[in-house]
């Protein structure tokens, strides 16, 4: 098998892009960092550039020419005739898991790193040369290679950062793309995006989404936690309410004028109401420090410690004006309030909530 690497030579991966050849020098610098970023071990890092070198190497074959449906298969066997590690003879295989929507994902810690450097460089090059896809038109399946990426992330749960990810895949492509930071711009934001059609084919409401989109976060593994602390928070009773203050909250804060404080004077909270707003949100803060930050947080412990506010919130709306005429009392309600929205935001952005 590896005899037939230098032929890759002659096969154009993409026009503008060269050969699989070029390819593959790119696959075992990308996967090989993304085994490293995984914390694998030094013999499986080893074995991830071999698979990476051999991935290909089955397209200069006449059993793929013939049947191009076997491009990993055929290769997987021929590792195994060639007495190459059991490790490698999977990945090659693995690569090009999942195939399709529902399809299993690599078994294999390898194969692993090897199916997101191929997606990841694939969906690098194509955007480098914009050739993004148009409406119906995704020649390259590149929605398919994002949303295989997001599925092996989150569904092995690796709590990899896809910034990290992206910019690893970015280098193999120095002085090939004109503008890397706009590719880079391009295929986050088009990743991010296909967050929407996998969690919709899963049920979950579009507002959930939107509502942990907007935090922006970058490790999907993490995405997929605060979503599932959103849909248990909507059940919750007063997830209605704390969606609908959370608005109101998120619009006077949008409409304050100059910077708004981040520390509370405890000397300007006059009125019952504050007070207590005041000593709930402090509770709140810290029943949710343990949960905070960890690799692991636990979003829906979270939620659950802030369904709290909704009755403090509710009476401070009530019979507090924020907009006070004595300049102090009305800065410190406002940091009052942008602590509420704070808490919140270590999870989600609730006033997204359509309930």
């Amino acid at each position: 098998l590896e005899d037939r690497v230098p032929l890759l030579k002659k096969v154009i991966y993409q026009q503008k892009l060269g050969s699989q050849w070029e390819r593959i020098e790119r696959l075992c610098k990308i996967a090989k960092a993304f085994a490293q970023e995984a914390g694998l071990k030094e013999e499986e890092i080893t074995l991830t550039e071999r698979s990476a070198f051999l991935c290909k190497a089955d397209l200069t074959t006449q059993m793929v020419g013939e049947f191009p449906e076997l491009q990993g298969v055929a290769g997987t066997y021929y590792a195994r005739l060639n007495q190459e590690p059991e490790a490698v003879a999977a990945a090659i295989e693995e690569q090009y898991l999942p195939k399709f929507s529902g399809d299993k994902l690599p078994a294999t810690n390898i194969g692993t790193a090897l199916a997101l450097a191929d997606r990841l460089d694939t969906l690098v090059g194509i955007f480098g040369i914009d050739q993004a896809p148009t409406g119906s038109k995704d020649p390259f399946s590149l929605r398919r290679a994002a949303i295989g990426v997001l599925r092996i992330l989150i569904e092995k749960q690796l709590p990899l950062n896809l910034v990290v990810l992206l910019e690893q895949a970015l280098l193999g492509y120095v002085g090939k793309i004109d503008d890397l930071p706009k590719t880079f711009k391009q295929v986050m934001a088009f990743i991010n995006s296909r967050y929407r059609a996998m969690y919709e084919d899963q049920g979950v409401s579009v507002d959930t989404i939107m509502a942990v989109q907007a935090l922006q976060p970058q490790v999907p593994m993490d995405f997929d936690h605060r979503i599932k602390a959103v849909q248990a928070f909507r059940d919750l009773p007063p997830a209605k309410q704390l969606a609908e203050a959370n608005k109101r909250v998120a619009n006077i804060l949008a409409k304050a004028e100059g910077e708004i404080a981040s520390q509370i004077q405890t000397a300007y909270l006059q009125e019952p109401a504050e007070k207590a707003l005041y000593q709930a949100v402090q509770t709140a803060a810290q029943s949710i420090e343990p949960h905070q930050h960890t690799d692991n947080a636990n979003y829906t412990q979270i939620l659950q410690s802030l369904a709290t506010l909704q009755q403090p919130l509710d009476d401070f709306f009530e019979q507090v004006m924020v907009n006070s005429e004595d300049a102090n009392l009305k800065a410190n309600r406002l940091a009052l309030l942008k602590k509420v929205r704070g808490l919140f935001l270590t999870v989600a952005d609730i006033s997204e909530l359509q309930l």
